[in-house]
């Protein structure tokens, strides 16, 4: 049985203005941020520390076009469990690790038991990625769908800042 989720801190106007710049641009230092939110430095970092601790801030990465860095074919990949026993997702779960071109996987509700984002340099990259997959994991069905532009990409959540 897994643990109960940790408590949602409260989030007032302030904090949300916090997260809403550093989602823009999470290089900025101190001194700009906590000017931007209208704060002073200290109690601005202090509340930057206390939204990591809390789990708010899970991280601070680089975003980079994966294009730009040879990796040119993105595919959203449909799997249908071949079972729902608990060995079976053990089994899906320490593969997924396994694959660096899996950068999102979702559980999902409805016909189509997880969603995979995959991306790669190319189809037979793709290909490769696949016969492997379907050689090591026992599926119902693996629906492949390629993306053929992105028109919209974003890590930064929907966040209200004029309302606590």
């Amino acid at each position: 049985m897994s643990a109960p989720p940790a408590a949602i801190p409260s989030l007032d106007r302030i904090d949300r203005k916090i997260l809403h710049a550093l989602m823009q641009d999470a290089t900025l230092p101190v001194a700009q941020l906590a000017d931007r939110v209208g704060l002073s430095q200290t109690p601005c970092w202090k509340r930057v520390q206390k939204l990591e601790a809390a789990g708010v801030i899970t991280g601070r990465v680089a975003l980079v076009a994966p294009e730009k860095i040879g990796l040119g074919l993105t595919v959203f990949v449909e799997i249908e469990a071949a079972d729902h026993t608990p060995a079976w997702r053990e089994a899906f779960t320490a593969l997924m690790r396994e694959y660096h071109e899996v950068v999102e996987v979702h559980r999902m509700a409805g016909e189509v038991d997880y969603l995979l984002k995959v991306i790669v340099a190319d189809m037979a990259a793709f290909d490769a990625f696949y016969l492997d997959l379907t050689h090591r994991l026992a599926c119902r069905n693996v629906t492949s769908k390629f993306s053929m532009e992105r028109m919209k990409a974003t890590t930064a959540p929907p966040i209200d800042t004029a309302n606590a």
